[in-house]
């Protein structure tokens, strides 16, 4: 099982829908949580230790998972999907983006294993 992790600032749209589109796929278990204080589900670092692989959404969200985790994201795959916050929760639109760009990302870790 492969834990996914998705990141956005507020936890509202983006880093939810992520979680929504990648949870019930075989293989995998996903969760979502944001980078600000005032997030619906704050970061921590038992969500960093969780994940196998994270995905934020804008370069902001993995400078601050950065910042704030260098030494637990020492050897986690942390990768940035360039979606800004132009979408609503499971906006179809949004949910291609995903499907797109982690299917993508996924197909080059497990190539590099």
């Amino acid at each position: 099982m492969t834990h996914l992790l998705f990141v956005c600032s507020r936890n509202q749209l983006r880093s939810p829908t992520g979680e929504a589109v990648w949870q019930p796929r075989e293989g995998f278990t996903a969760r979502s949580a944001g980078t600000s204080p005032h997030a619906r589900r704050p970061i921590g670092p038992a969500d960093i230790r969780w994940a196998d692989v994270i995905f934020v959404m804008e370069p902001k969200h993995q400078h601050r998972l950065q910042a704030a985790y260098a030494r637990l994201l020492a050897y986690k795959r942390l990768h940035c999907l360039d979606i800004p916050d132009d979408y609503r929760y499971m906006d179809p639109a949004l949910v291609a983006l995903l499907d797109d760009r982690v299917a993508r990302y996924l197909a080059g870790d497990s190539a590099t294993r």
